[in-house]
């Protein structure tokens, strides 16, 4: 069993071409070996390999970080609506961004296999940006839709994928912790830029918040942009689509666990917020903070699963964490307390940031040819895309029609339960009934 999870993760790295040069001092491939079989080729070390952390570090910051953001342009919002916008129509804008960040990796990955890397993350680095701006001069729904959901959410895809693929290139054995550190910078953007646009926009308005936010991006996009390389060019081309990837029960399995899961995931984050102020749990000013808490958490929360997920097995460290993350959303049924929401949001944090960050390192290990691993990845980001659009507008017309949040918390608590339970079917399908063994 070691010895081929060693084989797989190998495999998984995706290094299926010669090696392009010397990308460090000591590390020079021969011209007869694919690199990952070359014993010249070094992993898990070197100054230029924690440099791409880094570099990734700054991605995850500028497209996850960003889209963690909505939350606090949505409440701005609804006390602000657009020209043509509805309070319930508001919520269409975050999720088109988060939708589009996920689907576009279907194009995406192929365009990185081919060498596009620099290309991807410069259109990101400029769209980015220039969808902020456009949004700091909206003025009507549509006019939102299209900065704020279109280009921000294509540009966020553009640096999604990128920060994710090239980490395998210099990293084997720590693949995991050197994910968990670059993905800390999705939650660590979901605390900085609320915060940023909350106070920028009580000092310097609305559309100077935005364009400051927007600065950021794009100082931070070429940071990564200088420092970050390509180590290894793939030679095979990647299919956009394997329908007999479904044939593996498997892949199935974990694909309709994270359309479920992520289907009603982030209403916890939409709508923890609203809960707790309407509810005159907290006041505004400390429920503005619950959601910068909740990212706050989740920085640790992928570092530390990552770690031990290179120690036993990436699965065995996804299923706690969604079924935890399942509890948590029931409990948030019950918490009517300032203390109580405070250490829900901690803990809600911490646990879902393992299910956010730990996916991508479970397909690698499930995949034993390397030549599939980006389509059955970018596949499963496609359909869990569709569970981001839909999942917060159901929560918010649940909460529309009934006045209520005990139907907004019913359905993210049973859409995570569901993605628990089948994630556990699946570590069962693929280790046995045994609790130890690494999966």
């Amino acid at each position: 069993m070691g010895s081929t999870n060693l084989e797989v993760e190998q495999k998984a790295l995706g290094l299926t071409a010669r090696a392009e040069g010397n990308v460090t001092a000591n590390a020079t491939t021969s011209p007869d070996l694919p690199p990952e079989k070359d014993p010249e080729v070094t992993f898990d070390t070197g100054f230029l390999s924690w440099l791409q952390v880094l570099g990734s570090f700054f991605l995850f910051f500028n497209s996850w970080g960003l889209i963690n953001t909505w939350g606090a342009y949505q409440t701005y919002y609804e006390a602000n609506p657009p020209a043509g916008a509805s309070s319930s129509s508001i919520a269409w804008i975050g999720s088109l961004q988060s939708f589009l960040l996920m689907l576009i990796g279907v194009i995406t990955g192929p365009l990185f296999d081919a060498g596009y890397f620099r290309a991807l993350i410069g259109f990101g680095g400029f769209m980015l940006p220039f969808g902020l701006m456009m949004t700091s001069i909206s003025s009507k729904y549509w006019h939102l839709i299209l900065a704020q959901g279109i280009c921000v959410g294509l540009a966020a895809g553009c640096l999604f994928v990128p920060s994710v693929a090239i980490l395998p290139q210099y990293f084997r054995r720590r693949r995991g912790l050197a994910n968990g550190l670059a993905a800390s910078g999705s939650s660590i953007g979901g605390v900085v830029y609320p915060i940023m646009f909350h106070k920028l926009q009580q000092n310097v308005g609305y559309a100077w918040a935005t364009r400051v936010i927007g600065f950021l991006c794009f100082g931070t996009i070429c940071v990564s942009l200088s420092i970050m390389r390509v180590r290894f060019k793939p030679k095979d081309k990647r299919k956009l689509y394997q329908l007999s990837a479904f044939k593996d029960l498997g892949y199935c399995l974990f694909t309709v666990a994270m359309f479920l899961g992520f289907l009603g995931f982030y209403n916890f984050l939409y709508y923890v917020q609203p809960y707790a102020i309407d509810t005159g749990i907290v006041d505004s000013n400390l429920g503005f903070y619950l959601v910068s808490m909740l990212n706050a958490a989740s920085t640790f929360g992928r570092i530390a699963p990552n770690f031990l997920a290179d120690h036993t097995g990436p699965l065995n460290m996804l299923s706690p964490a969604v079924t935890v993350t399942s509890i948590l959303a029931f409990v948030w049924i019950s918490v009517d307390t300032t203390a109580g929401i405070i250490i829900l949001a901690i803990f809600y944090g911490f646990f879902s940031g393992g299910f956010v960050s730990l996916p991508p390192v479970v397909m690698a290990s499930m995949t034993a040819d390397v030549r599939d691993l980006g389509t059955r990845l970018g596949m499963v980001f496609a359909i869990t895309s569709i569970g981001l659009l839909i999942g917060t507008p159901i929560g918010g017309a649940i909460l529309g029609d009934t006045g209520k949040y005990i139907g907004v918390q019913l359905f993210t608590a049973c859409c995570l339960v569901g993605s628990a339970i089948l994630m556990i079917i699946l570590r069962v399908v693929r280790s046995g009934p045994r609790l130890i063994a690494k999966a």
